[in-house]
């Protein structure tokens, strides 16, 4: 288990600050930037920290004697040695303005609390499993893509991701592909995991927003599926505010019931956001 930190120790990794009992001193083991708007990075994970796939924690840097922290999903399943993350760079964000700069070796904090609807647990059992994202809400489905539960619960799991350009896709397509080449879960997501990704500015083979795409029935034709049916098929929703809303009324608009851990239901939609 690990302690909380000291005033010394907290001196000796050169914090600015005495770091409380509730807070996680780690280190950046590595960083990888996407484009100039997108980036992931690991950190290592205290021996203490207990998560469930698709979950979210507060993370934040020690740069400041109140230490500005934000809700960052969890990209990495729960059996992972380490803490993956997949960012947003804002130029003036209150984290991810200086977050974007961090290197391997820098500390990073992590409050010991993780929270959030995107669990398997807040669904109740199905046959598909719809994970909506834009951008890097994506992140929590990287989690569970990489949970053997998810394959132990449903029988087809299919991955949306829609960002601007397609270079904004590659965090998505090499989950994807690392996923069926995985040793561990490869057997278990061989054929049953299948990915839409589509541009909302940048020409490629699937253009438009997700919701406009899912309306018109081009979604499902793509794919050669069936529609979306609540008494087989479960959605979870990760990203923009405004896909949040408009996804959720599709699904109401479908029969769909949103869940919760305290109430399981056929969809689950996550509202934090990084900033």
């Amino acid at each position: 288990m690990n302690s909380p930190v000291t005033v010394v120790e907290a001196e000796a990794r050169a914090l600015p600050f005495p770091v409380p009992a509730n807070v996680h001193v780690e280190t950046v083991v590595s960083v990888r930037h996407y484009t100039d708007r997108l980036f992931s990075f690991r950190v290592t994970r205290p021996q203490s920290l207990r998560f469930r796939s698709g979950e979210f924690i507060m993370i934040g840097l020690p740069n400041a004697e109140k230490p500005v922290f934000r809700a960052y999903s969890i990209a990495s399943p729960a059996w992972d040695e380490e803490v993956e993350f997949f960012s947003i760079k804002v130029p003036d964000g209150p984290l991810t303005s200086e977050l974007q700069k961090i290197k391997p070796g820098d500390p990073i904090l992590l409050r010991q609390k993780t929270t959030g609807t995107l669990v398997l647990d807040a669904l109740t059992p199905g046959k598909r499993l719809f994970m909506i994202s834009t951008g890097t809400g994506v992140a929590p489905f990287a989690s569970l893509l990489r949970d053997p539960d998810t394959y132990e619960k449903f029988e087809q799991v299919y991955l949306t991701h829609t960002c601007r350009d397609r270079a904004e896709l590659v965090y998505g397509q090499e989950l994807v592909a690392g996923v069926v080449d995985d040793p561990l879960i490869g057997e278990f997501a061989q054929g049953r995991v299948t990915l839409y990704s589509t541009t909302t500015r940048e020409p490629s083979d699937h253009m438009g927003r997700i919701t406009a795409l899912i309306e018109s029935g081009k979604f499902f034709a793509d794919l050669g599926i069936g529609a979306f049916d609540p008494a087989t098929d479960r959605i979870m929703i990760c990203g923009s505010m405004h896909m949040l809303k408009d996804v959720k009324d599709l699904a109401e608009k479908y029969g769909f019931v949103e869940g919760s851990v305290s109430k399981p239901g056929d969809f689950v939609v996550e509202r934090a956001f990084v900033g």
